[in-house]
C-alpha cells in the first residue's frame, strides 16, 4: 500500500513539473471602471466565442491605473489563446451594438480586428511549453 501511495505522489509531482504558468498583462484600457474578463482557450474551433462560454479557464480582474494582470497557474503544456474584454459597466457580459462589441476587447496575437483579419483559434494561439508572459492591448471599436 505504501508503494501505491508513493507512486501516486511521484506521478502527481511529475505532472506538476510539466505544468506551466501564464501571466497575462492587459494594457490600453480607457478607464478603471468595471473589471476585465480574461479567458484562455485550448481547443481549435473555440474562437470566436460568441456566447463567451467555450473557454478553458477564465478570471475577472480588477483594473488599476488602466491596466490589469493575472496569472493562470499549473497549465498543461500545449496551445492556448487568450481573449479579454473590458466589462466597463460590470454587468458580466460583453455588450454589443450592431454586431460589434461596444466594450473594449483584445486577443492574443491580434492588434487589429477587421473583416480581413477575423479572429480564430489558429491565428490567436501560441505554444505554452515554459512559463510565459503575454501582453494584450485592448481595442475599442
Amino acid at each position: 500500500m505504501n508503494l501505491l501511495k508513493l507512486s501516486i505522489v511521484v506521478l502527481f509531482s511529475l505532472n506538476l513539473l510539466q505544468a506551466e504558468n501564464l501571466q497575462v498583462f492587459v494594457i490600453g484600457l480607457k478607464n478603471n471602471n468595471g473589471a476585465v474578463q480574461i479567458s484562455i482557450y485550448n481547443k481549435n474551433g473555440t474562437i470566436p466565442d460568441k456566447n463567451m462560454n467555450q473557454y478553458y479557464k477564465t478570471k475577472r480582474v480588477l483594473i488599476h491605473n488602466k491596466k490589469a494582470h493575472t496569472i493562470f497557474k499549473n497549465l498543461p503544456k500545449g496551445r492556448y489563446a487568450v481573449s479579454v474584454y473590458h466589462d466597463a459597466n460590470n454587468n458580466h457580459k460583453l455588450d454589443k451594438g450592431f454586431f460589434m462589441p461596444i466594450e473594449g476587447v483584445g486577443l492574443s496575437n491580434f492588434n487589429v480586428f477587421s473583416i480581413f483579419n477575423m479572429p480564430n483559434f489558429k491565428k490567436a494561439s501560441f505554444l505554452l511549453n515554459t512559463d510565459k508572459k503575454i501582453t494584450i492591448r485592448i481595442i475599442y471599436l
